[in-house]
């Protein structure tokens, strides 16, 4: 796939141990994405994460409220922005949506979220998407100072079951008009996707049609290849999947893990050079783990990467 006029630019060759200035630029001020399984598994944020950064709490459907709460009190306790998902699909009511809404307010101090529809197929009760959520105005009442909602740079068959986007480009266009009526703050977080051309030609297609939320665009962190593959295909990434698929044909590079280097760089790249160019951040996924993730970006990210208790 052609890269919209994108062109490598040639550079000296990095000294070892240095860190490359637009790859540190981009990665300032970057999320990361936990559930409460993995959460327990990390004995420390502090140890792992800038002071800080915003953490976000996936619930995957089966999850109980009181394990999602208490990662947030956790994740508050130890200095970390949180913002937990809410899944329209499994919130089976308004009584649901407000019990929620109370309970990471007033156990954790939560007062921002991730609003999507979710990933399962039939909804349990009154919610199929997240502009239910947005229009439901319980999120506005309770004074939730900020809105994220989701952005798929290749496609979401969910909502375009045929591979277009005219619904998805529609459903973006009701939530930037929605942004207008709210005093919350919002933005678009997207799906994780392998090749920064899609990338690039899917922001600024936002622009073009008047879509001006900031992106935070999702990245797998640093994981096997077999495992990136799996979560790929399980996640409907499309054109960037060809990216994988013909590093796992290379002998050389099949065992080895892959890492999100190449195409941060690549995207870090051209945000230097075209300033105005959307992405705010960046949010990882850390497929491969929390503490490969956070050392990852450790190494490459610089002086505002550094864990907060690191000396």
């Amino acid at each position: 796939m052609a890269l919209l006029n994108f062109k490598r630019r040639e550079k000296p060759a990095a000294t070892p141990g240095a860190v490359n200035p637009e790859l540190e630029a981009f990665l300032a001020g970057y999320s990361i994405e936990v559930m409460p399984r993995t959460a327990e598994k990390v004995e420390d944020f502090r140890a792992l994460l800038p002071a800080g950064t915003r953490v976000y709490i996936a619930h995957i459907e089966g999850v109980p409220i009181d394990d999602m709460v208490a990662t947030a009190r956790r994740l508050a306790g130890e200095g970390y922005k949180v913002m937990p998902h809410f899944p329209a699909r499994i919130i089976r009511d308004r009584a649901m949506l407000d019990d929620w809404i109370a309970r990471y307010q007033g156990e954790a101090g939560v007062d921002q979220a991730l609003l999507l529809a979710g990933g399962v197929a039939r909804p349990h009760g009154d919610y199929r998407d997240s502009m239910q959520l947005l229009e439901s105005g319980a999120f506005d009442r309770a004074g939730f100072t900020r809105l994220h909602v989701a952005g798929h740079p290749e496609g979401n068959r969910d909502i375009d079951p045929k591979g277009g986007s005219a619904n998805v480009d529609a459903a973006l266009m009701w939530k930037q008009k929605f942004s207008e009526r709210t005093d919350a703050k919002m933005a678009i977080i997207t799906q994780f996707a392998f090749d920064p051309g899609p990338i690039i030609a899917w922001v600024d297609g936002l622009g073009a049609e008047g879509i001006d939320l900031p992106v935070h665009i999702g990245i797998a962190g640093p994981a096997k290849l077999q495992t990136m593959i799996k979560f790929a295909i399980a996640c409907g990434v499309g054109p960037s999947l060809k990216v994988l698929q013909k590093r796992a044909m290379d002998i050389s590079k099949l065992m080895m893990p892959y890492e999100p280097t190449e195409v941060l760089t690549r995207l870090a790249a051209h945000k230097a050079a075209h300033p105005d160019f959307n992405i705010a951040a960046v949010h990882f996924f850390p497929l491969g783990g929390i503490k490969a993730n956070a050392n990852w970006v450790t190494e490459n990210g610089g002086s505002a990467a550094k864990p907060a208790n690191a000396s």
